[in-house]
Order: C-alpha cells, then structure tokens, then sequence
C-alpha cells in the first residue's frame, strides 16, 4: 500500500511538536520551523540526514525494528503513536495483512454470539458496549441504551459513536467536556486508520465527517492518536443529570478488532445514584434491543 503521504504527515507532524529544550538543544533565534529540524532528530536517532529525510518522505518500506525504534524514542513517541508508527511502516510492506481485522463476506448483518450478549446483559451496574476501530456501537446492554439514549435515538447517527460526536447537536449538551471528546475520537480514527488501512467502512466515514464537519476536519489533520483504553469522563444525561464515570476497555479475543467498552461510577457517589436511576428508568420504558451494524 502507498501509505507515503500518511507517513510524511505524521513523521513531519510530531517533529514540529518536540522543541529544542525538551531534547537538551540550544533553540537559538534563527528556526524557520517549528520543532526540530530533521538533522537534529537524524542526529538523535543514530541515523544519517539523508537516511532520515528519506523516512520522513514517507518510504518506510523496509525500516527495520530498530529504525522505528531510534525514530520513535527520537521523537519522544508514546505508546499509541509507536503503535502507530509500527503499523504505518507494516502497511508500507505489506506485513500488516495477517494483523488486519477479518473481514465478513458481503453485508451480512453482524449479531453477537449469545454469550457475548448474555455478558452483556448480565453488566447491571454500568453501560457496557461491543464497538470496532470505527466507533460503531455494535451491541449493549439494556442500561447502555438508555445511557446513549440520544445516540439510538436518531438513524442519521447509524450508531457511530464518531457521527454522534460530530453530526448531532446533542452531544454539545451531553458532552460537558466536548472538545475533549472530539479529540479523542479522531485520535481513535486516526489509530484504526493506520492500523487497518484498506478498511473501505472507515475511509467513507472519515471522508463524510470531514466534509461536513469543520471540527472534525481541523482535528485530522493533527495526526494525534491514541487508544480508547481506560480513564474518566463526564457526562449530562438528560434524564439523570451530571454522571462522572470510570470506563475499561477489553479487546474481545474471539473477535479480533472488537472491543468491550465498561462503564462505572465510584461507589457510594451521587454518579452510582444516578445510574440507579437510569436503570430504573430503563426497566420502565422497556428500551429496545440496538439494531446491528453491518460487517465489523
């Protein structure tokens, strides 16, 4: 796959985000760019200029672990952008093809296996949902429907949790944090692209958020990602009020590129009161089963 142009955006984005002083360099007065220069992180990575601008260019084709590796610890990558790295350079070889989601034949509908919904439904406590690297939301549990009440809600959403963020005015009201979450969520797109790169699914949307939402298009184009792994949010639901909740997320190993996403509230807060709650509602209006997505 030609995934130069990918490479060379990515490489040249996160060198302009390490300064002189953060790698022990003078930041003199005469830099015509941000960052460090691509002699400066050769120099830092053990590796001719001429051998790094080549990478930089976008050939990673070839690149040896330890390349990636001097690369990377140069430009003081993270976790997630190493990740990224790694997959970007397994692309560029063709390598990647065993590591890539399986893909299902045709438009069957995707239905969870019944011990995967029935783990599912036995999660009371908090909303507990399958998604894939597009942030499809492909099952849930009961409280998870209620929880993403506005997200079910609308068919335009197609239950993508990136469309919600981007396309639907009410997650600017169940979001207090937006910003936040539209940069999490292009973090995760940005990540699933690089590591499933020929997923025609992913490319459509990330093609239909950036033409219609601004937001979504300035936030692309910086090249962060990241994985959805574990941390907190806040949320206003509108049916509870203000909710701060922990999540975990599992990667299902009997479906390779999905996975479980859990979400609960510190014991004995008013959050735990307000999931209660949330549940009681739910149980009352009968919420119904989410509808499946096509392919994962």
């Amino acid at each position: 796959m030609d995934n130069r142009e990918e490479v060379r955006e990515f490489l040249t984005s996160r060198r302009a985000k390490i300064t002189p002083e953060q790698v022990g360099l003078p930041a003199g007065s005469r830099r015509r760019v941000p960052g460090l220069r691509r002699s400066e992180v050769a120099a830092l990575a053990d590796m001719s200029v001429e051998y790094y601008a080549k990478l930089e260019r976008g050939n990673l084709a070839g690149a040896s672990p330890a390349v990636l590796e001097a690369v990377a610890r140069a430009l003081q990558l993270d976790d997630a952008e190493r990740a990224h790295l790694l997959h970007l350079a397994q692309a560029a070889d063709g390598s990647d093809v065993l590591t890539r989601p399986r893909r299902r034949a045709g438009n069957r509908q995707w239905t969870p296996h019944r011990s995967l919904q029935w783990t599912l439904d036995a999660i009371t406590a908090g909303p507990a949902v399958v998604s894939n690297g597009r942030m499809d939301i492909l099952a849930a549990n009961p409280l998870a429907r209620a929880f993403y009440t506005d997200l079910f809600a609308d068919a335009h959403n197609q239950q993508n949790l990136a469309r919600f963020q981007f396309l639907d005015p009410a997650t600017r009201r169940f979001y207090p944090d937006w910003e936040l979450f539209a940069d999490m969520a292009v973090a995760v797109l940005r990540r699933e692209a690089g590591r499933d790169p020929h997923d025609k699914d992913l490319h459509d949307l990330i093609g239909e958020l950036s033409t219609r939402s601004r937001e979504f298009r300035t936030r692309w184009g910086a090249h962060n990602v990241r994985r959805h792994g574990t941390g907190t949010k806040r949320f206003r639901h509108p049916a509870v009020g203000d909710l701060t909740l922990a999540y975990e997320s599992l990667d299902l190993a009997a479906e390779p590129g999905l996975s479980m996403t859990i979400y609960t509230a510190e014991p004995g807060s008013p959050s735990e009161e307000g999931l209660r709650l949330l549940a009681s509602l739910a149980a009352t209006e009968n919420v119904g089963p989410a509808v499946q997505h096509p392919t994962s």
